[in-house]
This record gives structure tokens, sequence and C-alpha cells, in this order.
């Protein structure tokens, strides 16, 4: 397998941010990592091995990158303003910066062929691709989101803060009426689960949120709830993303 790492300046973030590619052509696969996580996590946690029949065989390139969640959701003594400007700037660095590089890269080793990126994730991970996906359709036609939470109200409760509704999927979504967004998501491969076991309940709740939002949008997604087995942790999400996968790919 072709694994390359890369470290670069953000101008957005003021500050060098690193990312790895794994595969050598291939449908892109931007993963975000779990709560405070880092662009090596998804190797460490099993879910490149996982994929390695993928990867090998030219099916899909996947990036996995940094997260900044110490400076946002995460972030001590810091308002909620303050929290969101980080996390507007970490938005920025994604659309601006690295999606350019991923799809650079992509047409390159795909013959000079476009491709649309497919954003996935695990808990907090699940979040950031979702809302990566849902705010920025331009870029992306497919999304696996596992164990996610919609909505910021873990973080500010359930009186969103201006500074935070425009990346509180549940929120925008739910009086979004423009069809230069809903079309696309429309016409893309959406994909939510969660477990019904352990650590599981509030993504359960905000999945079932999600689920009735898309419905009333008439925007078509495979979200599923497995058993009350499966619980909030890697081994169920090495089992998760396999099986999505393969549906996505198909």
């Amino acid at each position: 397998m072709k694994v390359t790492y890369h470290k670069s300046y953000s101008d957005n973030l003021h500050r060098d941010m690193e990312y790895k590619t794994y595969g050598h052509q291939g449908k892109p696969v931007l993963v975000f990592p779990t709560s405070c996580g880092r662009f090596y996590q998804y190797e460490d946690s099993g879910m490149i091995g996982t994929l390695e029949s993928y990867i090998e065989q030219g099916q899909i390139q996947v990036w996995t990158c940094d997260s900044i969640d110490e400076e946002t959701f995460y972030a001590k003594n810091s308002t909620a303003d303050e929290k969101m400007k980080c996390y507007d700037q970490y938005d920025a660095y994604v659309k601006d910066e690295l999606i350019p590089s991923i799809l650079h890269q992509n047409k390159e080793n795909n013959g000079g062929r476009t491709q649309k990126i497919l954003a996935t994730g695990c808990s907090l991970g699940a979040y950031h691709s979702a809302n990566m996906f849902f705010r920025h359709p331009q870029y992306f036609d497919s999304l696996i989101a596992l164990s996610g939470l919609y909505s910021t109200n873990r973080f500010f409760g359930e009186e969103v803060p201006p500074s935070a509704y425009y990346h509180s999927p549940l929120h925008y979504l739910k009086n979004l009426e423009d069809d230069s967004y809903l079309n696309p998501y429309r016409n893309s491969k959406i994909i939510i689960c969660t477990g019904q076991g352990a650590y599981e309940d509030l993504m359960r709740s905000e999945t079932q949120k999600l689920l009735e939002v898309l419905q009333e949008k008439h925007v078509p997604a495979c979200v599923e709830f497995w058993g009350h087995d499966v619980n909030h942790d890697w081994y169920w999400w090495r089992k998760q993303i396999l099986y999505y996968m393969n549906r996505c790919l198909s």
C-alpha cells in the first residue's frame, strides 16, 4: 500500500497542518478523527487495515486529516463565539486548502478524471464529516457517518448561539429551502449509522432527528440503527465501515 505523509502551512489556521494519504488511486475518501484525535488515529485504530483491500485495488484513496477540537468545542476558558470563530477557520482550511489539494492529487492519480469526495468519520468525526458534507455539497457526493452527533447542543445547550447555527446541521438543515444545496444531497449517497448499546444514547437520539429532517426535505438516505449490543467503539466502527463502504461503492 502506498502511504504518504504531508505537512504544510495553513494560511487560515496560521500553523502547520498534517495529514496522511493511503492508496494510489480511486475515489477520494476524507476521514475526520474522533474528538481531539490526530491524523494517524484512523490507522492506529485499525480502520485503514479494515479497508486495505479497497485501497490496494485502487477503489479508494484515503486522506486522514487533523482536528483542532481542543481549540473549538473542547477549548477551555473560551466563549462560544471564540470557539466558533476558530471552527470557522478550520472549516476554511478544509474547504479552501485541504480539499483542493485532495482533488488535485486525486485527479492526477486517476488519469485526469475529476471525482467528488466521500466524507466519513466516527463519533465527533461523524459530526465533522456530516457538517462538511452538508455545508459544501459542491465537493462531496457521499457520506458515511458512524455514531455521530448532528447538532452543537452537547457543547452549547439547546439554545444554539448564533455563531454556531451554521455549524449545527440539525438546526440549519431544518430551515434549509435552497435547492442548490438540497438537490446535490438528493443525488448523493448518504449513510448514517449508530448502535444502540453502551454510550450510544445521545447518538441514537440525534441520528433519529437527522433522519426526520432528511425525510422532511425529501433527501434519500440510508439511516440504520444497529443492535443493543453495538457499542460506541472501534470494534463496531471497523465492522460498519467495511459493510457500508461496500454498499457505497456498488
